[in-house]
């Protein structure tokens, strides 16, 4: 089944961060041309379906980008019903995600526990394209193994042998978490084994500069590329725009104040700004490390907000800088 993609670069489902107002912000600096897709956070389906509330609560407005809804768990009766949810509430594409590797999704035998059983995770996909009936494609989001990449081959054989339109594959193992370089060899093997299915394979993993992005399909053949930690440190990675201090400013700006207005404390809302700027690079915010000590270590976060305010206004736009990236998101 064909794929809404509109190009080859993909912002990844991060928990806690591609909710729909960071993701908003980062899909209002591109154009379709720039940023194929998104996905949402996973939506954890566990004693019950989900309701359709909290489906079009994680997918947001509906914009130009198409935006895919995760689903994680391991209970096929409500994994069905949610993703069949997930279709009338307007997902264009429904994802599953075998690729958590936090202690809660293992306690429930769902994301990377199901890495160590191919043969489950076959089911799970079979089980969800079903279910959607041919209405919306149904996707796979691996790493590549659970302690190890042995069966690396085998869990991307099963993914699609179930009928996965797109298989994603995390170049580090369950066991690696992000705790070292990925490797880029382990995405030409998975590539190799969705082509014997006539798959498309998604490369994740190690992206962190713009031209990281065209690398990793050239170096693996993947059709696909999606950042994750790398549209942390720069929302523009997309297009290769390179942010003016007050750009970068404003979107922080914009991310800590929206916050704020959805109902976050303003020390929550700043929380989150924290977290961006624990990776950010974009705009020279962010020169050297003890720079990101100092921004990390206000304690005020109203003093933290201001700052950022007088940036957005002092720092002028650069001669030339891109349309969509002057473009409010």
């Amino acid at each position: 089944m064909s794929l809404p993609y509109t190009a080859p670069w993909l912002l990844a489902p991060m928990e806690g961060v591609t909710e729909p107002l960071f993701r908003g912000l980062v899909l209002g600096l591109h154009e379709p041309s720039d940023l194929g897709g998104a996905c949402t956070e996973f939506a954890r389906v566990s004693s019950s379906a989900l309701p359709r509330r909290v489906l079009r609560a994680h997918l947001g407005e509906p914009g130009p980008i198409p935006v895919a809804l995760q689903l994680m768990g391991s209970d096929l009766e409500h994994l069905a019903t949610t993703a069949t949810r997930a279709v009338e509430v307007g997902a264009p594409v429904v994802d599953l995600n075998f690729g958590c590797p936090a202690k809660g999704a293992l306690r429930g035998c769902a994301g990377s526990a199901l890495l160590d059983d191919p043969e489950r995770l076959a089911t799970v996909v079979t089980t969800v394209r079903e279910a959607v009936g041919g209405r919306v494609p149904v996707t796979a989001k691996l790493r590549a193994g659970g302690e190890d990449d042995a069966r690396l081959e085998e869990l991307v054989d099963a993914a699609c042998a179930a009928g996965a339109a797109l298989v994603t594959m995390h170049a580090r193992t369950r066991a690696e978490a992000y705790s070292v370089e990925a490797d880029w060899s382990r995405l030409r093997r998975a590539r190799e084994a969705a082509d014997r299915h006539g798959i498309p394979l998604c490369g994740n993993g190690g992206v962190e500069t713009h031209d990281d992005l065209e690398a990793l399909r050239r170096e693996t053949g993947c059709a696909f590329a999606m950042v994750g930690r790398g549209a942390l440190a720069d929302p523009w990675i997309f297009s290769g725009h390179r942010a003016s201090k007050r750009e970068a400013a404003t979107f922080l700006l914009r991310y800590g104040r929206g916050l704020i207005d959805l109902g976050a404390s303003a020390r929550g809302g700043v929380a989150r700004v924290k977290q961006l700027l624990g990776h950010w690079t974009a705009g020279g915010l962010v020169p050297d490390a003890e720079a990101r000590k100092g921004w990390l270590r206000e304690r005020d976060p109203e003093a933290l907000l201001r700052r950022l305010a007088e940036l957005a206004e002092q720092d002028p736009e650069p001669a030339g800088a891109c349309s969509a990236a002057r473009r409010a998101p």
